[in-house]
């Protein structure tokens, strides 16, 4: 939840309301826009 925070500026509590596939969705898209993330 951190990388998805750390890119997309996002609260613990809107990422909260999120599913689970959605998090996960959300952290790939956040690996994808940040260079390193995937290491």
């Amino acid at each position: 939840m951190a990388d998805i925070a750390a890119v997309f500026h996002w609260s613990l509590e809107s990422m909260e309301a999120m599913s689970l596939e959605e998090l996960i969705d959300w952290r790939q898209q956040a690996a994808e826009r940040s260079p390193g993330a995937e290491q």
